[in-house]
């Protein structure tokens, strides 16, 4: 499948290793992919976030993931639905890192043990973009899948940074919490990217 992504989807992909590499993370996960959108130039997905007014705001959404990852990847639902139990989650997070230092809840997000390896993890189409320096999180496979899915919904023949994009943003979790905080919506950008009443990113 990883032929069919156009040079900038791929120069997503290999940033979000990159990220991975640089936040000294165990596996590439959704948020990297995120990180590595943000990064683009002249492309569609940056079009579309700039025409949002996400383009002088994305120290914002650094912050707002840097943030998460310190709560263990957990999600602003996540912690409000833990909130409901009785479960705070901000005074757990602090003990912890009183305790055992800051960053300590960042699970497998904090070293990159075993990343190198060859033990057979991190097999499939994917494996093409990189090799074996970082594997892909579960999360971060289904954003790779569900942008095919986005791409063949919009009949187009390439999977393009673009389609990466609305599948982070159509999917629950962290990036798409942090996008939306900011206004940028899957339908927001379904509307960017392809009409409905405003500029389309060409």
């Amino acid at each position: 499948m990883f032929e069919r992504f156009t040079k900038d989807a791929r120069a997503v992909v290999l940033g979000a290793v990159g990220h991975a590499e640089r936040l000294d993370a165990e596996t590439v996960e959704e948020q990297h992919l995120l990180l590595a959108l943000l990064d683009r130039e002249a492309s569609r997905a940056s079009f579309a976030l700039t025409s949002l007014g996400l383009g002088g705001r994305r120290e914002s959404v650094r912050a707002a993931l840097a943030e998460a990852r310190r709560r263990g990847g957990l999600s602003r639902a996540d912690t409000d639905a833990l909130s409901g139990l009785g479960i705070d989650v901000s005074a757990i997070v602090s003990r912890v890192e009183e305790a055992h230092g800051d960053g300590a809840l960042e699970g497998s997000h904090g070293n990159a043990k075993g990343a190198g390896d060859d033990s057979g993890r991190g097999k499939g189409w994917w494996a093409g973009f990189v090799g074996q320096r970082r594997t892909f999180a579960r999360g971060a496979k289904d954003v790779l899948t569900e942008s095919l899915r986005m791409a063949l919904a919009e009949r187009d023949r390439h999977i393009g940074d673009e389609h990466l994009l609305l599948a982070l943003a159509a999917r629950p979790g962290v990036p798409s919490e942090v996008l939306a905080d900011l206004g940028v919506t899957y339908v927001a950008l379904r509307r960017v990217l392809y009409g409905g009443g405003e500029a389309k990113a060409g």
